[in-house]
């Protein structure tokens, strides 16, 4: 697993509109959080989603963007956005070669079995690619406000 001060794993993927994001269109311009969720339209991946989303303004005035990743394909992700109403950048990560990066891609234990499944996770990546927090396993319910809080503190110019 990843750990504060760790530099940020290089990823490229696909948003919700088939743009290509890579985590270097932000280096020197903005900070990242890059939030891991195991699947769109699920109750906790949606309280997520809609609170980042509610935010976006304050972490855009954070110089902060909030990306959210999963393995749903981009239209998958289309069709939560639209269902929701998100403002948020969702990447595809259908391959799992970006979770498995991130060691967000865990075994689970689920009605007493194990299974291999994303461990919701946050990461907050400074403008020079640096992790400046490492949160895995976290809880939805407001979690985007701690991770604004934290972009706040740590990674205002």
């Amino acid at each position: 697993m990843l750990e504060k001060y760790d530099m940020a794993p290089a990823f490229e993927a696909l948003d919700q509109n088939r743009r290509r994001v890579r985590l270097a269109d932000f280096r020197r311009r903005r900070n990242v959080v890059l939030y891991f969720y195991p699947k769109d339209n699920t109750p906790g991946c949606t309280v997520e989603a809609g609170e980042f989303s509610a935010l976006r303004d304050e972490f855009a005035s954070a110089d902060t963007e909030v990306l959210g990743i999963s393995r749903d394909s981009w239209q998958s992700h289309q069709a939560f956005v639209a269902r929701h109403g998100l403002t948020i950048t969702l990447l595809s990560d259908p391959a799992g070669v970006i979770c498995e990066r991130y060691g967000v891609w865990q075994a689970k234990a689920k009605n007493g079995q194990q299974k291999m499944g994303i461990v919701r996770s946050t990461f907050l990546i400074d403008r020079d690619g640096r992790l400046v927090d490492v949160e895995y396993g976290v809880s939805p319910d407001g979690h985007a406000a701690q991770m604004l809080e934290q972009a706040r503190q740590c990674c205002w110019r």
